[in-house]
């Protein structure tokens, strides 16, 4: 049954197609219908400790690892959990994204959505292509704590252009990493087209830079109109006054009339 399982399943690295070198498109299939879709652009940023000039005091570096193109991925669909395994350079490096779709009750009913809820970061400061002159090195996690982060709408795909950053804690002295994220479309539940992601919910930095965008123009139209409304006022009030019949102001000129 787990060989039948493992053979209905697919994993795809897409990230190829995307015209974005740094961002990375992968794809889970299960029963040949797409069950989870993750698009993102991905940095770590990770302290890491080095030797002083005087070989007697340690100082901090900052690695900078991108999520490389070509990584190994695995993955796992679920109703209510489901998971994203990436890997890279020969395995020095693994991200591991975990979703939970579960509901709550509002005051207009019962609803569904869908959060990242836990982020592990798996990587190996020994690895030389970042790590440079790394004192003790050895391998570290970094993980998120108590994380509710990209909350979405069941049935819906999260959508951010802006760059976010999460926080994790490291197993390395309780550093501190970084992770960087941006450009990202994901939905890890209720895919209802092959290949296709269900209607975006952005997230709340994409809102106000649209609404920004947008908030001029609509001023814009808003003042536009009021001129128009004005200057028609003033054309009709003009026409009806100009037909009424003018009083003389000079009582001399009121034998004149009739």
């Amino acid at each position: 049954a787990a060989a039948r399982l493992a053979a209905e399943q697919e994993v795809e690295n897409l990230s190829g197609l995307s015209p974005n070198p740094e961002k990375d498109i992968f794809v889970v299939r299960e029963n040949r219908t797409t069950c989870l879709m993750a698009e993102f652009a991905a940095k770590f940023v990770v302290p890491y400790d080095v030797w002083a000039s005087n070989y007697v005091d340690l100082i901090t570096e900052q690695a900078d690892i991108p999520l490389s193109r070509g990584a190994e991925m695995k993955g796992k669909c679920g109703t209510n959990e489901s998971e994203l395994e990436i890997s890279w350079l020969e395995r020095a490096y693994t991200l591991k994204l975990f979703f939970l779709k579960e509901g709550h009750n509002t005051s207009r009913g019962p609803e569904a959505f869908w959060r990242l809820s836990r982020i592990q970061f798996a990587y190996d400061t020994s690895e030389r292509t970042y790590f440079k002159d790394a004192v003790s090195p050895g391998k570290h996690t970094a993980s998120s704590h108590r994380l509710s982060a990209l909350v979405t709408p069941a049935g819906m795909s999260y959508e951010c252009q802006a760059q976010q950053t999460i926080s994790l804690i490291s197993s390395d002295h309780q550093k501190s990493v970084q992770l960087l994220l941006s450009e990202v479309r994901i939905q890890p539940f209720d895919i209802t087209a092959d290949f296709v992601f269900s209607e975006e919910h952005k997230c709340p930095v994409d809102q106000r830079e649209q609404l920004e965008e947008t908030l001029p123009l609509i001023l814009g139209l808003i003042l536009g109109l009021v001129i128009v409304i004005t200057l028609c006022v003033y054309h009709i009030h003009h026409k009806l006054t100009a037909n009424q019949v003018q009083i003389p102001r000079d009582r001399s000129q009121y034998k004149h009339m009739g």
